[in-house]
């Protein structure tokens, strides 16, 4: 797990701790929707309920695989 440095909003630095696995699958949806990393997390942040940011980004990826695997 490693903290990473994001920027939600355009204007708010943060950082987050996430497994590489889980990183290279944010990157992979960030490029997947035309967005950049930064984008994506001020969306998942904008919508959490949870008041860990990293747990939140985690629970999206994890809503986002399972949304694509039952589209096919």
């Amino acid at each position: 797990m490693r903290k990473r440095s994001v920027i939600i909003a355009n204007r708010h630095n943060t950082s987050i701790s996430l497994e590489d696995e889980f990183m290279q699958e944010l990157e992979l949806i960030a490029i997947m929707e035309n967005k950049t990393v930064n984008q994506l997390v001020t969306e998942i942040d904008s919508e959490r309920t949870s008041p860990n940011l990293s747990s939140a980004i985690r629970i999206y990826i994890l809503e986002y695989i399972k949304q694509k695997n039952t589209e096919h």
